[in-house]
């Protein structure tokens, strides 16, 4: 007599395997790869000390590399980026969910979808070619976080209509047969319900708004030193800078170019930390715990 119950025993004990080999697998090469970067990053840390992150001089023939305006234009224009893509991507997302009708939401899903999958080089050649040249916007920190929002609408957009539609379909018929707008049934249903995974969506979109480094490179202008709040000053950040002078970049000069992409790491996953404990705190909240 065949055991089948000790055949799917055995098979659900080798599936949990095969899965914790696969995380693990993940988290060696995140390990390695943080570990690799880390020991290259040293000279320069040696050299400079916390003034690496704190100096606005980069001059690599004198030997200084101060990141402090590289990190200035990563949060900048990552900034710009967030702030001109969240309201689109979430009206996008709640009309595709609550008001279009499924023939005009299907092809929307697809485009949205076909956008996302438009290589950065592209966005940002039609940065140089449009915005640069026929808005008169230069290469400047508005010109890459424009760019930039216009690459992270479709991440940040495709997210949130997944998590919109997660909610309940009675708790919104409920609100609206209780003689709720449209919006009042929104803002008091679909929004509270899909905040965490929300805001999951955006911390994902900033993430690579912050890590894209192309499309930055070609439209923000590469100016060194510069720190301001004016958006149409040229300006540059962590992944542009690394990108633009890797391949002239020799002994102390790449191991700050390293401890750059340290410190573009390190950001990113302190925005995931934070992503995830705001996530998790909504989701307990919405348990009621």
């Amino acid at each position: 007599m065949i055991d089948l119950q000790g055949k799917s025993d055995y098979r659900d004990r080798a599936f949990a395997k095969i899965t914790a080999g696969a995380a693990a697998v993940v988290l060696l090469i995140l390990g390695l790869i943080a570990i690799t970067i880390t020991r290259r990053s040293l000279p320069v840390f040696r050299e400079m000390g916390f003034g690496f992150f704190t100096s606005t001089r980069w001059s690599p023939p004198d030997g200084l590399f101060g990141a402090l305006p590289f990190i200035w234009g990563t949060a900048f224009t990552a900034a710009i980026a967030i702030v001109l893509a969240v309201p689109i991507s979430l009206g996008v997302a709640l009309f595709m969910t609550q008001v279009a009708p499924p023939r005009l939401a299907r092809p929307l899903v697809y485009l949205i979808d076909l956008l996302a999958g438009v290589p950065s080089v592209v966005f940002g050649l039609w940065g140089v070619l449009v915005l640069s040249q026929y808005f008169d916007l230069g290469r400047s920190f508005l010109t890459a976080g424009i760019i930039l929002a216009i690459m992270i609408i479709p991440i940040i957009t495709s997210l949130s209509r997944e998590v919109i539609e997660t909610t309940p379909n009675g708790d919104k018929e409920g609100a609206l047969a209780m003689g709720t707008t449209r919006w009042e049934m929104i803002s008091a249903t679909v929004l509270p319900h899909s905040a965490g995974g929300l805001v999951g969506a955006v911390m994902l979109g900033l993430g690579r708004a912050m890590g894209e480094t192309i499309a930055a490179a070609l439209v923000i202008g590469s100016a060194l030193g510069q720190i301001t709040l004016r958006p149409l000053a040229p300006g540059n950040s962590m992944p542009a800078v690394i990108a633009n002078e890797w391949g002239e970049a020799q002994a102390l000069h790449k191991s700050a170019l390293i401890a750059l992409a340290v410190t573009l790491f390190a950001i990113t996953i302190l925005v995931n930390l934070v992503a995830t404990a705001i996530v998790q705190r909504s989701m307990r909240r919405g348990q009621g715990t």
